[in-house]
């Protein structure tokens, strides 16, 4: 299957205009002949704690649009949004949809970003999920779950692709750089790491969206501007290498 990261320059808080940019980024990649489309974390409004313009219901506006580009384009997409959740908080989710616009699964941020206050807007979510794409199985997570390796492992054995996707300042641009291929590594799966660029909310964002293989190869590269990468995602290299080198079954704890 061949994915398409975008890394995308979010305009702060402004829903249309991001939502018009990916359309046309959403038309390359497809000439490119990709079939799942990755969209950073909170893409149409960037991480603003402004509850009142990115909290929606599930089937608000950003899902919507997420459904219908799906339906337009013949992809399957995991992008970021903000959904209501208990006691006013939102929940930092990963919408995942079918290229006909089905909802394949919602994943929650389990690890919110408190350094910036993030815990105070977003309740936690419960676990990892992971769901199936074609011969694929694909686990989402996001941004600051990245430092978290013991979230990944319940789920390593049944995927073959792990996705990230961030706001990941240029202030810690050397962490993400090292963790993305330690977590491609240790799950032996490829692993996908989709950030953003630009500014907003008085942070810088660098990007440095990547894929690795299953042996930590980075087989694409974002550098720092707004870009699509592209990538060929093959399940039997997953099986292969954990074939030859079967780490994850002698794990004990």
């Amino acid at each position: 299957m061949k994915l398409a990261a975008v890394q995308l320059d979010i305009a702060w808080e402004q829903k249309e205009k991001n939502f018009r940019k990916v359309e046309g980024l959403a038309k390359k990649a497809k000439g490119h002949g990709a079939e799942l489309l990755i969209l950073p974390e909170m893409f149409a409004t960037g991480f603003s704690m402004k509850l009142s313009l990115t909290a929606e219901e599930e089937d608000g506006e950003t899902s919507s649009f997420l459904r219908q580009l799906a339906r337009d384009t013949g992809m399957a997409i995991l992008a970021g949004a903000v959904f209501k959740g208990r006691n006013g908080l939102g929940r930092n989710c990963a919408l995942a949809v079918d290229k006909e616009g089905q909802k394949l699964a919602t994943y929650s941020k389990c690890h919110v970003f408190s350094f910036m206050g993030e815990d105070k807007y977003h309740q936690p979510g419960e676990g990892p999920i992971f769901f199936s794409l074609g011969e694929l199985t694909v686990s989402p997570f996001i941004c600051y779950d990245l430092r978290f390796p013991e979230l990944f492992r319940p789920v390593a054995a049944d995927c073959h692709l792990m996705v990230v996707i961030a706001s990941w300042p240029s202030a810690r641009q050397s962490h993400w750089d090292i963790l993305l291929p330690a977590r491609a590594v240790e799950n032996q799966c490829y692993f996908v790491g989709v950030n953003r660029v630009g500014t907003g909310g008085g942070l810088t964002f660098t990007g440095g969206s990547a894929v690795y293989d299953p042996l930590g190869n980075r087989i694409a590269y974002a550098g720092a501007h707004e870009t699509i990468i592209l990538a060929e995602i093959n399940p039997t290299t997953v099986d292969r290498v954990r074939a030859e080198m079967p780490f994850l079954r002698d794990r004990r704890f």
